[in-house]
């Protein structure tokens, strides 16, 4: 599990922040003011300071923030002075920006505000689209504004170039308080609340801040951006009244509570529209009384009332913000806090401790039951030695010895019980308490000593109530002798009680040892009367002396907290938190016990146990008398889960046909999976099976994997030398390799290879010979493997016991809305009879619409709306169009006279959750990860790691070793391009793919200087575009957006650029090449024997040193692979030795058989 913060202010406006794997508050030292409130994110916290300004704090990571900030400078043509600065009266400024409408010249950039700082001074960007321009970087046109070109022409009458200058972030954990200038809020802040994180997936790092003033207004924030984290400026929103609190979830969910104690909801937040465009009124969740605080999350809301009563609003989701009715829950609080994985932090109304909701989850959002959070702040474990040594000197902790009480300590605990014993205002007794005589035979009465009330033990309770029964008549309080202090035993006086502490008094339940004194016989019976029924030493009472009460707690006490936000907190239900039993409370604790010394006789402890036995007796024949006629729930020692399976028939008629009883099925929406044999693999026509309900699937899914592995006697987690792949569907796959799998002339097929599946949903895995495997999410979260195994639906001996956490999944599923021109109407949703659907998929041979379309499977759950995508490649105009000529063609993001069709992308975003062997890496967000393909006996110790981030930086991790796979940070390598695919392989040969398709090699990289020191271009093959490529000992394949796979010749240690790309096959979606040079691909189409079969895994056959691009395909098992990983096999393969032959029927008898698919040499990989 990641190191997440929850974030808290005390009573005394102190921040703090508990680690999830730490044990301590521990507090922001670098404030300087006092705090009112704070709201969390996963990468920053804002907090609203006591002058009502607006504070935030950025985490420190290693991805630095930096914002390039840019200008053109433009120049015009003239025959007498050529290209110069003289701009005809209509043209644009001479320094401005890329459209030429806003004035910008270098001397009126300034830093937002003492967090940023100038990185350099300015400099010209000679890059023009991935290319290098001329000297001085100007790129040419015609007239402003045109098209622009980096070649000069006759007819080019205009130029520009761009100016660059990098500012960077430098205010990392530490309260920086928001710029006020022009955008500055008008009225003071009472209260803030961050989220948004989750609306769209671009610009990645972008959040939603709302805030209310004290005039009950509300504002949002815009421009908060990764680059940008404090902002730009402040947009009222327009709210139906007035406004005291504000909650905002990770997703599009608003709720705010109105100064009446109505709530209301904001409607329309989408990535288009972040602030929303309306609000909706939801009643409160009382009639009586109004709300006064208000959180939520992705799918859940809770509120508080006046009444400090505490409800849940159920059915709350992205298409039904406002819910469906309130639910009342137990605890009383004063406000709640919602966090990540809509896990929910609450503040208690009387301690003002902070809870966490126990059992949220996915299926049971509202939780089970509050529990605690009981740790310490960092101010007070150096105090906790000293509180243990007061809390013995104060006359906490007791012994059976009789000691002497001091004078002074007499007169103040008889002074304490008169002002106890009378009315402070009146002096007048207490009710109920009788006037004692001054006097018994002659003697002065003692002071009788007052019973403090016990309600934490019963056992207290009950010893102190016996004794005061054995005292005497009623009124009659406990008769204590009043010692006089021993010659030479006077302990020192204590302090007046104005200046010293709480006061404690000491209630005597011990039978005295030493003998009375003559002139107390009367008290000493009493006192032995007294000393049958009790045997515990004392007991403690605490009163709060005059002047005492201003100060609510003290260094030593219990924290009372005044707010806490979890939005930051990434925990779940399956989290191991230390946060509920502290380390130096428990020691404190298990010090006092044996401190406290307990002198039980036989014939009290026989009596004891004897009451104890009639109550437990009592109580069992209470329980159980009226449920003996029931029989008992389980009388078997072995369970037995029956269940109905049925499998589809290929064959007309097709239909789903049960196992046993042949009865067709109309209903397709079947919980099915494949079966795959040697031979169905062959064919790519895999045995279909459906269960009735998905948890039966499941089961038999877990049944039949754990049945094939066991017979084939593997168990535990996946060797170093296994080989991983992933499906379209983000299921994880790994197969343990024969040590004949790479075997020459005859390896074993592909077909016989046997896959498992681990837990865990990803998009690709990468993997190396010494046990390190990282991995990417859809959501391009980075995710290491623990060395576990199972997860997912894997439970019991299934899946390890550890090493198994929850593990979330967000990616977007995307849809096509189409549209034709006709000289009418312009652009409508009317197309031609042959036209493709107007809401389709990508290929437009399916009908896509925003209703019919659901998540990939019942594991997803939405949570955003349908938006606009303006994130497809090829670009597109404001409203997110892409124009052609026809369906289909060749779509840019600009209408020309020919452009008679145009289409736009929908995303909506849906969420997994699921459990496997898989920790996340924070905080970067990764699109590709290459391990350095080492040997199992390699004697690397650091293991070189290369990725590319969602934002296309190339990174370089350090600290990666056997025994910390995950690493310890990032290294950021400077480029000048925008990168998506690395590799690293043998001798430390790293080769990236540029976003342009471009090809480079890393120059000197090393154990010593791990990022290099420059990149070298290495030209594509002709007309093509590369997208990804695989480094191995010494080969270096790509595959280019053509699906053609090329492999690189001249690739020699003194010159590893190489010399020229060579064309090994096309077909191809992905590849992987290994340690000893094996090359592993995914083919895009192969025929199988009754249809195409997308995504087939694929090995090559015939790769030799001297033929490293092999010689034909063998077809491994397919329909829907996506990824595989063959890095980590580097087991060499064994040598044939051959006898020699007589005949032919001899060579029959010692040549296994071949694998088959031999046919198609340096063809096709589809065979086809």
């Amino acid at each position: 599990m990641a190191v997440s913060l929850l974030w808290a202010v005390d009573v005394c406006g102190g921040v703090y922040r508990l680690s999830t794997g730490g044990q301590q508050w521990e507090r922001c030292r670098d404030a300087r003011l006092d705090f009112k409130r704070v709201t969390a994110a996963a990468q920053c916290c804002w907090g609203i300071a006591c002058d009502h300004d607006i504070y935030l704090n950025v985490h420190a990571s290693d991805l630095s923030v930096r914002y390039p900030e840019e200008t053109y400078e433009n120049q015009r043509w003239n025959p007498v002075d050529g290209f110069s600065e003289r701009l005809l009266p209509s043209d644009r400024w001479q320094w401005s920006d890329v459209t030429g409408l806003v004035h910008q010249p270098l001397d009126d950039y300034q830093l937002p505000s003492l967090g940023w700082e100038w990185e350099a001074d300015w400099y010209v960007d000679e890059n023009f689209e991935a290319e290098p321009t001329g000297k001085g970087g100007w790129t040419y046109a015609m007239d402003f504004p045109a098209t622009y070109t980096k070649d000069k022409k006759w007819n080019s009458c205009v130029r520009r170039r761009r100016w660059l200058r990098y500012r960077r972030y430098m205010a990392r954990d530490s309260w920086a308080k928001i710029p006020s200038e022009q955008t500055a809020l008008p009225d003071p802040v009472s209260d803030i609340s961050c989220g948004g994180w989750e609306i769209s997936e671009e610009p990645r790092g972008r959040l939603s801040l709302w805030a209310v003033s004290l005039q009950g207004k509300v504002w949002y924030r815009e421009g908060i951006q990764h680059h940008n984290p404090e902002g730009t400026s402040w947009t009222e929103v327009s709210v139906p009244g007035e406004v005291v609190q504000i909650s905002c979830g990770p997703g599009d969910l608003v709720w705010a509570v109105l100064w009446e104690g109505q709530l209301v909801v904001r409607d329309g937040i989408s990535r288009d529209c972040p602030s929303g465009a309306s609000w909706t009124a939801v009643d409160s969740p009382s009639t009586e009384v109004g709300a006064t605080h208000v959180a939520v999350g992705v799918n859940v809301v809770w509120a508080v009332t006046k009444d400090n009563k505490v409800w849940f609003r159920r059915g709350v989701n992205s298409h039904n913000p406002c819910g469906s009715g309130w639910i009342g829950m137990v605890g009383e609080m004063i406000m709640v806090n919602v966090g990540l994985n809509d896990q929910v932090w609450a503040l208690g109304s009387e301690e003002r401790a902070v809870f966490q909701r126990q059992g949220v989850t996915a299926s049971e959002l509202s939780g089970k039951a509050w529990r605690a959070v009981s740790v310490p702040r960092d101010t007070e474990r150096s105090h906790s030695s000293a509180s243990t040594s007061s809390l013995h000197s104060a006359g906490c902790f007791f012994t059976g010895e009789v000691r002497g009480q001091s004078a002074a300590s007499d007169v103040d605990s008889d002074a304490e019980r008169e002002r106890v014993a009378a009315d402070p205002a009146s002096g007048d007794p207490v009710p109920g308490h009788a006037p004692l005589p001054p006097s018994v035979d002659g003697h002065p009465r003692p002071k009788p000593r007052s019973v403090p009330k016990v309600t934490s033990d019963s056992f207290i309770s009950e010893l102190i109530s016996d004794r005061a029964e054995a005292g005497g008549p009623a009124g009659t309080g406990l008769a204590t002798q009043e010692e006089e202090p021993l010659p030479g035993d006077e302990g020192p006086a204590l302090p007046s009680s104005q200046s010293r502490g709480p006061l404690w008094s000491n209630v005597d339940l011990e039978e005295t040892q030493s003998a009375p004194e003559p002139g107390a016989a009367a008290e000493g019976a009493v006192a032995d009367s007294c000393a049958d029924t009790c045997s515990l030493s004392s007991v403690v009472t605490f009163s709060l002396a005059p002047g005492e009460e201003e100060e609510p707690y003290g260094e030593d006490g219990p924290p009372m907290w005044a707010w806490v936000s979890g939005g930051g907190c990434a925990v779940d239900s399956h989290s191991q938190l230390n946060w509920f039993s502290c380390p130096g409370t428990s020691s404190v604790l298990a010090q006092s016990f044996q401190n406290l010394s307990l002198s039980i006789g036989p014939g009290q402890t026989a009596a004891w146990h004897q009451q104890i036995l009639e109550q437990l007796g009592q109580r069992s024949k209470r329980e159980m008398e009226n449920f003996r006629h029931y029989e008992q729930a389980v009388e078997q020692s072995v369970w037995v889960k029956k269940g109905t399976m049925q499998w589809w028939r290929d064959w007309k008629p097709h239909k789903w046909v049960d196992v046993t009883i042949l009865v067709p099925v109309l209903n397709d929406a079947k919980h099915s999976f494949a079966i795959y044999t040697a031979e169905r693999t062959k064919q790519r026509w895999p045995i279909r099976l459906a269960a009735s309900t998905e948890l039966e699937m499941h089961d038999w899914l877990a049944l039949l994997s754990v049945s094939c592995c066991d017979s084939r006697g593997l168990q535990g987690p996946p060797s170093r030398q296994a080989v991983w792949s992933v499906t379209c569907k983000g299921d994880v796959f790994v197969s343990e390799p024969s040590p004949a799998l790479e075997a020459s002339p005859y390896p074993t097929p592909c077909e016989q290879m046997f896959w498992r599946q681990v837990g865990g949903h990803l998009r690709l895995v990468e993997c190396n010979g010494v046990g390190v495997v990282w991995a990417v999410g859809y959501d391009h979260t980075a995710w290491v493997h623990t060395g576990g195994y199972g997860g997912g639906f894997f439970q019991g001996l299934a899946s390890s016991a550890d090493n198994i956490y929850t593990q979330t999944d967000v990616k977007s599923v995307y849809i096509y809305e189409n549209q034709r021109w006709n000289p009418v109407t312009g652009y409508t949703n009317r197309g031609l009879p042959t036209d493709r659907y107007m809401w389709s998929d990508a290929s437009g041979l399916h009908e896509c619409t925003k209703a019919n379309t659901k998540p990939p499977s019942p594991h997803w759950a939405w949570v955003s709306d349908w938006a606009v995508d303006y994130g497809v490649s090829e670009g597109t105009d404001r409203e997110g169009w892409q124009y052609a000529a026809d369906f289909p063609a060749s779509y840019h993001g600009y209408k020309t006279l020919k452009d008679f069709v145009r289409r736009r992308r929908w995303a909506r975003k849906c969420k997994l959750t699921t459990t496997g062997p898989w920790q996340e890496v924070p905080p970067i967000a990764l699109s590709d990860v290459s391990i350095l393909p080492c040997t199992a006996q390699s004697s690397v110790e650091v293991v070189p790691l290369w990725a590319i981030s969602s934002k296309g930086d190339v990174l370089c991790r350090l600290g990666v070793t056997t025994l910390t796979p995950a690493g310890s940070s990032w290294l950021h390598v400077g480029t000048d391009q925008v990168f998506k695919s690395v590799s690293i392989g043998g001798a430390s040969q790293v080769w990236a793919i540029a976003r342009d398709g471009s090809a480079f090699y890393r120059g000197s990289v090393s154990a010593n200087n791990p990022a290099g020191e420059c990149w070298y271009h290495i030209p594509s093959p002709a007309k093509q575009k590369l997208k990804q490529v695989s480094v191995g000992r010494t080969s270096v394949c790509a595959v280019d957006e053509n699906g053609n796979l090329w492999y690189r010749q001249g690739v020699t240690p003194s010159y590893p650029q190489g010399s020229s790309w060579d064309h090994i096959s096309d077909n191809v979606r992905k590849v992987s090449v290994g340690p000893l040079d094996q090359v592993w691909i995914i083919a895009d189409k192969v025929q199988g024997s009754h249809s195409l079969s997308c995504g087939t895994v694929c090995h090559r056959l015939g790769v030799q040193p001297l033929d490293p691009k092999g010689q034909s395909w063998d077809y491994g098992i397919g329909g829907g692979w996506d990824h595989v990983s063959i890095r980590g096999n580097s087991m060499d393969p064994p040598r044939l030795c051959f006898p020699p032959l007589k005949n032919q029927s001899t060579l029959a008898e010692v040549i296994p058989n071949p694998a088959h698919n031999l046919e198609g040499a340096n063809g096709s990989a589809g065979g086809c």
